[in-house]
């Protein structure tokens, strides 16, 4: 809700915004910055800000210069927008993301001891299996089941701290893999190729897939670069879609 005094007030008298509202309206924003909520043409006014949160402009002022310093947001013509990797940077940020869940699939490989946790994998299974026959609409909305998988995978493997790595990863390139699922091939590759890969780890074959989530992420070089690429080609094709 917007208080048009509130904040002209709190501004004209420079008074300080508290550490927990600070604290609150950073996390607030940096959150819906990695989520999405912003496309790259939106343009992060300070006063709508402060509507959009309840709260006077000084501690979007602030959250907006963290954002800026954490190299989240940039400033570009009088303004501030969410910072767009560079093909290089999403390059990296996407090999990243992909040996974290290799990792996570090779440490069961390598160790007969280990199994992913039996219960995840099923839950997931079911889910999957339920959206194969109910095929979901292609766009960015599937890019929530998406993350959701490998986040899943992740975490049936049994270290947390990879999953942690992973999500945060994730939120890094979410900006740009948003406009990854635009066609109903694309939606239907992925949902099959996760239902193969929990198959396997149903049937307790790590190797069989590590072999088959390597393949379904295009984890050589030249396939991430050629990913990252064709991300950012997508995103500028489709800034202005919701």
């Amino acid at each position: 809700m917007l208080y048009p005094g509130r904040a002209t007030t709190a501004d004209a008298q420079a008074v300080p915004a508290s550490p927990s509202l600070r604290e609150t309206v950073y996390a607030q924003l940096r959150s819906a910055v990695l989520d999405g909520a912003f496309g790259p043409r939106d343009r992060l006014a300070e006063l709508r800000l402060a509507a959009r949160f309840g709260v006077s402009r000084t501690p979007v002022r602030e959250a907006l210069a963290r954002l800026l310093s954490d190299g989240l947001i940039e400033r570009a013509d009088g303004g501030f927008f969410v910072a767009v990797p560079s093909l290089a940077q999403l390059g990296d940020f996407y090999e990243l993301r992909n040996t974290l869940e290799l990792r996570g699939i090779a440490r069961a490989a390598e160790d007969p001891s280990l199994r992913h946790d039996p219960a995840i994998v099923a839950a997931e299974l079911d889910r999957w299996y339920a959206l194969r026959d109910q095929p979901p609409e292609p766009g960015p909305g599937f890019l929530v089941e998406d993350e959701r998988f490998h986040t899943e995978l992740s975490r049936a493997c049994g270290n947390p701290a990879l999953t942690e790595a992973l999500s945060t990863a994730a939120r890094r390139v979410r900006q740009v893999r948003r406009h990854d699922f635009l066609t109903p091939d694309e939606v239907e590759t992925a949902v099959s190729e996760h239902i193969g890969i929990l198959e396997l780890l149903r049937d307790d074959r790590p190797e069989a897939a590590h072999r088959a989530l390597h393949s379904h992420l295009g984890a050589s070089p030249a396939e991430v670069r050629e990913h990252a690429r064709s991300s950012l080609t997508r995103m500028a094709l489709n800034a202005d879609r919701p």
